[in-house]
């Protein structure tokens, strides 16, 4: 009899290459070891409100808006279980493929996701806001705001990350699960980190 599986919680914005790189490390993960994942919207422009930032960094949160009101308009609709399909066709749009985060590059990912291409009205819209903002706080709430996505919770354990560039794979991707929720999961861990000394690798 096979062992059932249990459910990590994956909390993204799409415009994060960093989260982007970590969900298809889960998706690995899911088949080596009995994990499934579900996924869910945080927002990067949410949770830097109100702080100084550069204007660069400012600019690009502006854009940042579209792709999460998108994704959370979309699961308001239609349920959680569109949301993976079309982080996969956001992300690879975004990530893999370099387009521009446009009108037309997210419309391309919902026909591919096989939603209605009007869901890209709600880009410009601050109707799905409130909802937002409740899936927001439901993965920042678990792990506190000084961090950002992804955040992971699974059996009654949250942490953000893991940052890892490029993605394992197969048995790889397995070991680093145990090893993230054999820490992540003992009572007072906080923090294991290093500065990065790569950026992030797609393939």
């Amino acid at each position: 009899m096979s062992e059932q599986p249990v459910t990590a919680d994956f909390w993204f914005d799409p415009k994060c290459p960093w989260a982007w790189i970590s969900s298809r490390w889960l998706l690995e993960v899911e088949q080596v070891r009995p994990v499934r994942a579900r996924w869910h919207v945080m927002s990067l422009a949410m949770l830097n409100e109100g702080r100084e930032l550069s204007e660069e960094y400012r600019r690009g949160l502006a854009e940042a808006w579209g792709p999460v009101r998108v994704a959370i308009a979309a699961e308001q609709r239609f349920g959680n279980e569109v949301l993976g399909p079309l982080y996969t066709a956001l992300g690879t749009r975004f990530h893999l493929h370099k387009e521009p985060l446009t009108d037309e590059t997210i419309r391309s990912a919902l026909a591919e996701s096989g939603l209605p291409e009007d869901l890209a009205r709600a880009a410009g819209s601050t109707d799905y806001d409130g909802a937002l903002r409740r899936s927001h706080e439901d993965g920042m709430d678990r792990v506190g705001y000084e961090v950002g996505t992804p955040v992971i919770s699974v059996g009654g354990v949250s942490f953000f990350g893991p940052v890892i560039s490029p993605a394992p794979t197969g048995e790889q991707a397995g070991r680093l699960w145990d090893g993230v929720l054999l820490v992540s999961g003992t009572d007072g861990f906080f923090e294991l980190k290093r500065s990065r000394d790569r950026n992030p690798i797609f393939d």
